[in-house]
């Protein structure tokens, strides 16, 4: 993990994560990889826990949201001299034995962000969040003007290019949304999926994502990026291709 010639560190941005988030830190810290954890106003244990850890931690005294908290996280890396971030949840969802994969698409697609698309066990996932995440894909690879496998996950590499969107005026969980949508049309970057495993076990906290609110706040964004980048069909045409898979042979792997 030492070899790869960009400096990048792992980005946790986390809210009440005391059942998982010793597991998660150590078992990234394993690989040798720094890490940056981002406390948004937790009110369990979690904060103690992280700062018995040999990481950055940075705590937001009142919830701030998940936007935010990658702003924060973002802006420290840049501080400390990252020329990337791979951002994961602090529940347990994404595993650390997923990101040399991810590691390794970077090397070959330099310019894209990297995602962990759940491509595998999709069985796993509820139908009804199988069914959110399938329009927001639609929609999202739509303003991106670009086909991308899974617009929804966590588990991504922001390059520098990416990072240096850090200001963009986004909340919540529009933020991630507004990334790649930016990304895609402004900085030019494509996007790669890594597929890794759906994980929803009862073993998991409920999501801090309000169904209702915040896929409203999502399409609402996403459809004013559409119609701001304009050549709106043009752009629909060519979000309809075939995403970028590592390691299908498609990429060149």
């Amino acid at each position: 993990m030492n070899d790869h010639s960009v400096r990048w560190c792992v980005l946790i941005p986390c809210l009440n994560e005391e059942a998982a988030i010793r597991s998660v830190i150590e078992s990234v810290l394993a690989l040798g990889a720094p890490v940056i954890v981002i406390d948004d106003g937790s009110d369990d244990r979690t904060p103690e826990i992280v700062a018995a850890l040999p990481v950055t931690l940075l705590r937001h005294t009142a919830r701030q949201g998940k936007g935010e908290a990658l702003r924060q996280g973002f802006r420290e890396a840049l501080r400390q001299g990252y020329d990337a971030v791979l951002t994961m949840d602090g529940d347990g969802q994404h595993l650390a034995s997923d990101i040399p994969r991810i590691v390794a698409a970077t090397a070959r697609h330099p310019n894209h962000i990297v995602i962990g698309a759940r491509l595998l066990d999709k069985a796993q996932q509820p139908k009804s969040r199988r069914r959110a995440n399938a329009v927001a894909d639609w929609g999202i690879s739509w303003a991106c003007a670009q086909p991308i496998a899974d617009t929804q996950s966590g588990q991504r590499w922001y390059p520098r290019a990416a990072l240096d969107l850090v200001d963009l005026p986004a909340e919540n969980f529009v933020f991630e949304a507004a990334i790649l949508i930016a990304a895609s049309r402004e900085k030019q970057l494509g996007v790669v999926s890594v597929p890794i495993a759906s994980r929803y076990h009862d073993t998991f906290r409920p999501s801090h994502l309000k169904p209702v609110r915040d896929v409203t706040r999502i399409t609402t964004y996403t459809i004013g990026r559409v119609i701001h980048y304009g050549n709106i069909v043009a752009s629909y045409r060519r979000s309809r291709g075939v995403p970028l898979i590592f390691g299908t042979g498609a990429d060149g792997d």
